[in-house]
């Protein structure tokens, strides 16, 4: 059984730039995995805050991740501009999944692929709320397109 190979860089609608620090690598010499993540919740958070979707600290609706998952092609290590993809698989009723993507700047393979899974809930009770038309009408603007979606 073959993998399915990772997105490519025009799958990606939205980037994050990430400077790596010196405490981003582990003793191996590259980044350590855990790190990834922490790129990926930021991606993916700053595009909401600046979106104006997400304000965590008087807002009603806040995400609670609750699936992620990471694939891993090559290192990224200090220090390595790094610039992370960001697009919309799929839209449900109170939930989004992201898909994402590492790559060191202006490559074209990206050295990392995930998946995170967002529950939009009410801040209060933490009980899902459907997602505003706002909401839906900025990610469509993430929609991954079906002819790039994987290569």
């Amino acid at each position: 059984m073959s993998k399915r190979p990772f997105r490519p860089r025009a799958a990606y609608r939205h980037w994050q730039p990430i400077v790596t620090r010196w405490s981003d690598n582990d003793m191996y010499g590259h980044v350590n995995n855990a790190i990834y993540y922490h790129w990926f919740d930021t991606a993916v958070n700053s595009w909401l805050f600046a979106d104006g979707l997400l304000d965590v600290t008087t807002g009603g609706t806040i995400g609670l991740v609750v699936e992620t998952g990471c694939r891993y092609a090559r290192p990224l290590s200090y220090p390595q501009a790094v610039e992370i993809g960001l697009a919309v698989e799929r839209v449900g009723t109170s939930s989004v999944a992201y898909a994402l993507g590492a790559f060191a700047a202006g490559e074209d393979a990206a050295a990392a692929e995930a998946r995170f899974v967002h529950v939009y809930v009410d801040r209060t009770d933490r009980r899902p709320r459907p997602l505003a038309d706002t909401w839906r009408a900025a990610l469509a603007t993430l929609t991954l397109d079906q002819d790039t979606a994987h290569a």
